[in-house]
């Protein structure tokens, strides 16, 4: 863990000066990672070149501020990374403050949370930050006691001398070490790891005691001298626009400053997907009176063609399509229709999932104030950058007149990497001539979301008399836009099982769409996730196998790819031997062989899945009564994410959390199209997960020597396919599409 690829070892460099006010203030221009694969589509924008900064300074009173670069959206980034330095640092922790960094690319580079990457990203240069300001601190001590830097030691915030029991504390080092020559990033010795006090512990999020005592951290809670308040009634057809309003109507109302048409036409002049549809905007003096104004907005649309698309349609388009050759080819190895048709059993099913909602608990909000030429936003975005630059083109503005202000986002899930909210936000602001905070009801952020795509497979798979998966054929039909697969929609060519069948096709259909799409947690593999692992149980059926079994079989001998961390397919390097243990481990910890001696209706399902670097395996254990109704009783989780867990607190909150995501999301969430809207509106149609629903997540990390990866994502692939492999072990029973239908359970339940 202590080298560094040469090529990146060039661009390490550290810059250090004297604190305003005294101190040492350090800077550090910190490599990229590799280029992502597609899977994290805002990571694949980090190529090699991208610069990441550190800046961490130490006053004189032994106050060390470490700045937060990327947005906080719950992942705990604001705690985890600035663990990192001040373990290297070897900081004492009360002396930490933790400040959020402002947007400044030319500073900071890219500022973003997406794709499980702070900690691939930051976790070694991090560390070299941290090492490297503690060797200037022991090089600024022994210059003072006339000793060699070798014979100098620390402990939590004070550098000492042993041999003459002399002691400093960082503080009255600060200023002198400013003056020092800095070391070479590449070369500063990191601590052993088995010497850590503080990676590895439990640490509270800095942020817990001002969120649980309502303290204004989030966007919601942003307040501007002057300010007014803002709704936005969109078409409820995607792409429609305004015919006309009674907008004197609506402007006659008590507490009602403005109200008036944005034209898409003028506003999103550059056509960003994300930018400013056709709609009404109503200013207020407080939001309630906004939305009270909205009701009685009546708005002519002219819908435009998307208004013939729906959700019935699409299942039908696709069954039809699935009766053809697909329209292209993403891979073949072998001749699968051969093995098809030797094969001892041949398993055929059709598989759907639906369009889904992110449903944040914080919705879109945005506050700007616009004057001047010049644009000032307070909003919580994930991926402020591109916000600066659509919030630039839809004003007619430079980027350097937008500033940008991060707030802490009440959730994400990848919905607040879309930046539409703080377009809306500056046109509104601008026309109303104050600043204007515009929030979104629960209505507006279901219905006029980036869902993640819905998608249909239709599977062949074909095993033989020893029960070997022999072959297996994957006709995918999704959806495209401009002749491209839509944003979130596609699958890559080495989807597992691919390269461990060998006789294997996957083929590819889309059908044009307008409903506009994004990532959401675990982009494309929550849902590749629930299709590919709950056919393999399928064929684990048909093959007479255990599904551990037929899994541990099918990845076969261990096969470790010989790939860099730093080369570009680093994401898909798919080591069978990590997902192997992570599989046993997860049945060992459920006990797994001894699920036979569930009570009837209760039975057990297992998945694994490989994605934005982690292995995880999981086994649900489900009860489903006589009336279809299904009782989660436990989730096992077994992971490999490298070797080091940087805060334990956090990461098991992370895998529960995304666990729990995903559950919610098969039990109770879908969003369907009806002529061309959505018919969905609020928590009564769209149900996150219940407190009362909600199992006991057992989670078992796995050390490894491999570098420390992300986990805001991986954990939930696996979780969906596993209950559905559960649902069918108690009830007979084969969930191929969601959400879950339990009308469709009452049958195989009520035959037990």
């Amino acid at each position: 863990m202590n080298a560094i690829a040469p090529a990146a070892s060039r661009r390490f460099f550290l810059k250090a000066s004297l604190a305003a006010g005294g101190g040492l203030l350090l800077q550090a221009a910190l490599p990229g990672a590799p280029r992502a694969a597609s899977s994290a589509p805002v990571a694949a924008q980090a190529n090699e070149d991208a610069a990441l900064t550190a800046f961490v300074r130490i006053a004189p009173d032994g106050t060390v501020t470490i700045m937060s670069k990327n947005p906080e959206i719950g992942q705990g980034i604001k705690t985890m990374l600035p663990m990192v330095i001040a373990e290297e640092l070897d900081a004492d922790w009360k002396d930490v403050r933790i400040e959020q960094a402002p947007v400044n690319a030319a500073a900071f580079g890219r500022q973003f949370a997406g794709g499980s990457m702070a900690t691939p990203l930051n976790y070694e240069p991090m560390r070299r930050v941290g090492a490297a300001a503690r060797m200037m601190l022991l090089r600024a001590a022994a210059l003072d006691w006339n000793v060699s830097p070798d014979e100098c030691t620390t402990t939590p915030g004070i550098v000492h001398h042993a041999a003459t029991s002399r002691a400093q504390p960082y503080g009255a080092l600060a200023s002198r070490a400013a003056s020092l020559p800095v070391p070479d990033l590449a070369e500063v010795p990191l601590k052993d790891p088995a010497k850590f006090r503080l990676i590895g512990k439990p640490m509270p999020g800095v942020d817990n005691a001002k969120i649980v005592t309502g303290q204004k951290l989030f966007g919601i809670d942003v307040t501007r001298p002057r300010m007014l308040h803002a709704v936005f009634e969109k078409c409820p057809v995607f792409g429609g626009k305004v015919k006309s309003a009674n907008l004197e109507a609506v402007k006659a109302l008590p507490g009602v400053h403005d109200a008036f048409i944005v034209r898409a036409s003028e506003a999103n002049r550059a056509g960003h997907a994300e930018g400013v549809a056709d709609g009404v905007a109503i200013v207020a003096k407080n939001w309630w009176t906004a939305q009270k104004a909205r009701g009685t907005l009546k708005v002519e649309w002219d819908e435009g063609p998307a208004a013939a698309q729906s959700s019935t349609g699409f299942a039908q388009e696709a069954a039809r399509l699935a009766k053809g050759a697909p329209a292209a080819s993403l891979r073949r190895d072998g001749d699968p229709e051969a093995a098809l048709a030797n094969a001892a059993h041949v398993v055929e099913a059709a598989y759907s999932y639906p369009f889904l909602p992110h449903i944040s608990l914080e919705p879109q909000n945005c506050t700007a104030e616009v004057r001047d030429g010049r644009a000032v936003l307070w909003a919580p975005t994930q991926n402020p950058d591109p916000g600066i630059a659509l919030v630039a083109a839809t004003l007619g503005i430079s980027q350097g007149s937008v500033t940008v202000n991060m707030t802490r986002c009440g959730g994400g899930f990848g919905r607040r990497l879309k930046n539409d909210m703080l377009a809306e936000a500056a046109w509104i602001a601008r026309r109303a001539g104050a600043p204007v905070k515009l929030l979104w009801s629960r209505q507006d952020d279901i219905r006029h979301d980036f869902y993640r795509p819905a998608g249909f497979h239709f599977f062949k798979g074909g095993v033989d008399a020893n029960g070997k998966l022999v072959a297996l054929t994957d006709h995918f039909v999704t959806f495209g836009r401009g002749g491209t697969t839509a944003d979130s929609a596609a699958m890559d060519a080495s989807e597992f099982p691919a390269g461990l069948v060998p006789n294997l096709a996957y083929g590819q259909s889309m059908i044009p769409l307008a409903v506009p799409t994004g990532p959401l947690r675990a982009p494309r593999s929550n849902a590749l996730g629930f299709v590919f692992q709950s056919f393999i149980d399928e064929l684990a059926h048909a093959a007479g196998q255990d599904p551990v079994e037929f899994r541990l079989a099918l990845l076969g001998e261990r096969r470790v790819p010989a790939r860099s961390f730093f080369r570009t397919d680093r994401l898909r390097a798919f080591d069978t031997g990590r997902m192997h243990d992570v599989l046993a481990a997860v049945a060992e910890m459920s006990g797994w062989k001894d699920r036979a001696g569930l009570p009837r209706r209760t039975a057990m399902g297992v998945a694994f899945y490989f994605s934005h670097f982690g292995y995880f395996a999981e086994v649900v254990q489900v009860t489903v009564a006589a009336s279809g109704e299904i009782r989660l009783d436990k989730v096992w989780i077994a992971a490999d994410v490298g070797s080091q867990i940087i805060n334990p607190s956090g990461a098991v909150t992370q895998v529960q959390g995304a666990a729990l995501d995903g559950l919610g999301a098969a039990l109770g969430q879908a969003v369907t199209i009806e002529n061309g809207r959505v018919a969905q509106a609020n928590f009564d149609t769209v149900r996150p997960l219940r407190m009362n629903q909600a199992p006991p997540v057992e989670v078992r990390f796995l050390t490894t020597p491999h570098p420390p990866t992300g986990l805001g994502e991986p954990a939930l692939p696996p979780v969906i396919p596993a209950l559905c492999n559960a649902i069918f072990a108690a009830t007979g029973v084969r969930v191929r599409s969601l959400p879950i239908d339990t009308a469709a359970l009452r049958e195989g339940a009520a035959s037990l």
